[in-house]
């Protein structure tokens, strides 16, 4: 079996005026997050770990702040497209674990929520995706409410057969090494 680390990381700055989105999901709270999407800094970052784990660039690349089909977009399509280039790779998520740097507001209550939410846009099981929430005890721009942190770590794996599309199973291609 062939298995594969990938990191994410993502940030954005907090502003009045749009809601704020974690992990999929509406969190009340007095300020958003700015960003050309729907700012979903924690989906950023695991669609950023996913793509890098599988070596297929990163979430900007595939979903440019320059194009405007993906303004306002709601990140769990951006989340749900990344894993389907998985997918068509042949890479799977064995678990992913994540944490959402932040001062305010309070996220444990949250967390079980964004946990299904996940697992249901990878198609994936709960217990395959971690969900943590942490301060920086006032320190640096998340310690000061300049903005919001994630970071995330996968694992994926590519069995040695999968199914295709059409239900048949297919040998895996074997990557070309590298000198």
């Amino acid at each position: 079996m062939n298995i594969r680390v990938g990191q994410g990381f993502d940030v954005h700055r907090w502003v009045t005026g749009r809601p704020l989105i974690l992990g999929g999901i509406e969190i009340p709270h007095t300020h958003g997050l700015l960003g050309h999407s729907d700012a979903d800094v924690l989906l950023h970052a695991i669609a950023d770990a996913l793509l890098g784990a599988a070596g297929l660039r990163d979430i900007g690349h595939h979903f440019p702040d320059t194009d405007n089909t993906y303004r306002g977009i709601d990140s769990r399509k951006l989340l749900r497209k990344a894993y389907f280039y998985l997918e068509e790779h042949g890479w799977y998520l064995v678990n992913l674990d994540a944490t959402v740097i932040c001062e305010r507001p309070k996220l444990a209550i949250y967390i079980p929520q964004m946990v299904r939410v996940i697992a249901d846009t990878l198609n994936v099981r709960s217990g395959q995706v971690n969900i943590k929430a942490t301060t920086t005890e006032k320190l640096g721009f998340t310690g000061r409410n300049e903005g919001v942190a994630a970071q995330t770590v996968v694992l994926i794996h590519k069995p040695e057969h999968h199914t295709n599309k059409a239900g048949m199973r297919t040998p895996n291609k074997t990557e070309p090494k590298s000198h």
